[in-house]
């Protein structure tokens, strides 16, 4: 069994123009590691679009033959991205779109997160990690932003929208797939 299918997957049809309903989100998801295919998993049977983003080309789980397949299992509106520059991909995302950063290091989310609260056109922005991290991020793209001459009152608004930790509270636990559980209730959550 690979790590996407699903057992009804074969029963229930995907993708079909006409009977799938308009999309309750589209979600920008940068990170193949276990949470990210966790939340990959959830979504295979929720209305959504999804363009999963992995700069981890060397992970054997995900190894495939061509970068422009996907893993066995998904329906075509979860695109796999293979990439050399994470955060050019940001500049490709649709307004108002969702946004989930779970890369497997901090310095490499931290420029994705730069890039996508530069733009701030986009309906939610989550990061995996603890409230440290959080703080961490905050003062290092505060500092940053009031050295560029952005307004307190700016910065504090454009900071305030990042998430971190990601998921509902009241979900509790490490393990990938409640976090993931917490992440998608939350993304759903705010698309009413």
């Amino acid at each position: 069994m690979t790590p996407f299918h699903h057992p009804l997957t074969a029963l229930i049809p995907h993708d079909t123009d006409e009977d799938r309903p308009a999309p309750r989100f589209h979600l920008e998801l940068h990170g193949a590691g276990p949470v990210g295919r966790a939340i990959v998993r959830l979504l295979v049977d929720v209305d959504c679009t999804v363009r999963w983003i992995d700069a981890r080309c060397d992970n054997t789980e995900l190894s495939f033959n061509a970068p422009e397949s996907a893993p066995p299992g998904l329906p075509v509106r979860i695109q796999h991205l293979l990439t050399d520059d994470a955060v050019a991909e940001v500049a490709k995302a649709p307004p108002g779109a969702c946004h989930l950063v779970l890369t497997h290091r901090h310095a490499v989310d931290l420029p994705i997160v730069q890039a996508i609260l530069a733009r701030g056109d986009f309906a939610f922005l989550g990061m995996l990690g603890s409230q440290t991290k959080r703080a961490r991020f905050i003062e290092q793209i505060g500092g940053q932003l009031r050295g560029l001459g952005t307004h307190d009152a700016a910065v504090q608004a454009t900071l305030e929208r990042l998430v971190c930790p990601i998921g509902l509270p009241g979900i509790v636990g490490k393990a990938p797939a409640v976090i993931a559980i917490a992440a998608v209730a939350q993304l759903l959550q705010g698309r009413r």
